[in-house]
């Protein structure tokens, strides 16, 4: 139940988002005995299992808060960045409606790698070398003045396809013709090139109610599509959670390096974060660097977090909402979690859409080790029909990293879906 200190009644919750992510918040939200009521919108095929699939008219921010009132709503919990960019947390705290979600100047983090790069570099947070530019001509001379490989990105949200890895003149040529052209929408009107860093990549996240930043898990993705962390960066083809490379100095010198910094420079502008931080890190031989943050979980990550987490999940979201995450002890399985994502064909350019997808049953208990959470699917003529690029993840919790990699592809190998993919290396390449 939750505390009382926090919340004396059960919570009604509206759940935004329809992706793994999503799935894996609804099923561990589902778990919890402090919720009076899941709503879900729009939700996928696989979470009519978790709470009540709505259906909007529109998702603008007068209609969610509309639908907010009419329910008594006191939980709107926000899963993807589209929705924080175009400040719906700062139109629903306006309404008195706890949002476990930052606000939009907060969420600039995410949806703006220059704005990022810039408080990086006021507030000495180490990060790569890098340089924005706003001229096509102007980026594209600069090229000749650094080393390969290098780093270019678009600045704004890309669906986490914005960035690219640039071996050569050629290739960072290309990349920067793409984002001027329009390959991104409006994410690509401004583009950083970057230094290249070596190292491991290491997910940390945090919980932030604007006082007290409360750690919340580390995690390794592997954004390439193919095996060996090759062909075209993706949303991610997979994770492992706890990262390998992961120890409690590293998480205190990430905390006192990168984390704080940055939620105490949003404060100096009167920018209160409330919600998940996610920074990616890289951990070269200089010590750990920001790569760059995301203000929502991560998605493959998120599905091996609410795995691992053995506290209420609610009774934490809510706390973080209303500012009293300091009342929360995060409690943790200790034990690993691995997720591969099973892709259509084509992804991430031209996935294949429509076809049916043979997925074996699994239970949806607390006490879950193998579990599929679905992505892009959908529910038509009694099948369940591939309708995205990433179509389920098959996660797995074990006592060793083995034991949960070797659960996720007996998983995995259960499902039938033709014309589709997936990394036989997660979990091996660490």
């Amino acid at each position: 139940m939750i505390n009382s200190n926090i919340q004396a009644k059960k919570l009604i919750i509206l759940l935004l988002g329809s992706g793994g992510r999503e799935h894996a918040l609804a099923w561990k939200i589902s778990t919890s005995l402090s919720v009076e009521k899941l709503y879900i919108a729009p939700g996928n095929a696989g979470m009519e299992e978790c709470g009540d699939i709505v259906t909007l008219n529109n998702y603008s921010t007068q209609t969610i808060i509309d639908f907010c009132h009419a329910h008594n709503v006191s939980l709107c919990i926000i899963g993807p960045e589209n929705f924080l960019a175009e400040g719906l947390a700062n139109a629903l705290s306006k309404e008195n409606i706890p949002v476990f979600g930052p606000e939009k100047k907060g969420a600039e983090l995410e949806f703006s790698k220059a704005f990022t790069k810039d408080l990086c570099h006021k507030e000495n947070i180490p990060t790569a070398n890098f340089k924005i530019f706003v001229k096509r001509e102007e980026a594209l001379s600069y090229l000749h003045n650094i080393s390969f490989p290098c780093v270019i990105k678009a600045d704004g949200l890309a669906a986490g396809k914005g960035v690219v890895i640039a071996n050569n003149l050629e290739d960072s040529q290309a990349a920067i013709h793409d984002c001027f052209d329009g390959k991104f929408s409006d994410a690509g009107k401004k583009v950083i090139i970057e230094e290249f860093l070596e190292g491991t990549e290491v997910s940390f996240f945090v919980l932030s109610d604007g006082e007290t930043i409360l750690p919340f898990g580390s995690a390794q993705d592997y954004k390439r599509a193919y095996d060996g962390d090759m062909g075209p960066n993706t949303g991610g083809m997979g994770a492992i959670s706890p990262s390998p490379h992961w120890n409690e100095s590293l998480e205190k010198e990430c905390l006192d390096t990168i984390v704080k910094p940055t939620i105490n420079a949003l404060k100096k502008h009167n920018i209160s974060y409330k919600g998940v931080l996610y920074a990616g890190i890289m951990l070269t031989t200089k010590g750990p660097k920001l790569i760059e943050f995301n203000v929502r979980f991560g998605d493959p990550e998120c599905q091996l977090l609410m795995l691992r987490y053995a506290g209420d999940v609610v009774e934490t979201l809510y706390a973080c909402a209303v500012g009293k995450l300091h009342e929360i002890t995060p409690k943790w399985h200790c034990d690993h979690a691995v997720n591969i994502v099973l892709a259509s064909k084509g992804y991430p350019k031209n996935p294949i859409k429509g076809e049916i997808i043979h997925i074996p049953k699994t239970s949806f208990s607390p006490d879950t080790h193998e579990i599929i959470f679905h992505a892009g699917t959908i529910f038509n003529n009694h099948n369940f029909v591939a309708n995205g690029g990433r179509v389920l993840n098959c996660c797995a919790r074990g006592q060793t990293l083995q034991k949960a990699r070797d659960s996720a592809y007996k998983l995995m190998h259960e499902v039938k879906l033709n014309h589709s993919f997936f990394r036989k290396d997660i979990g091996k390449i660490i």
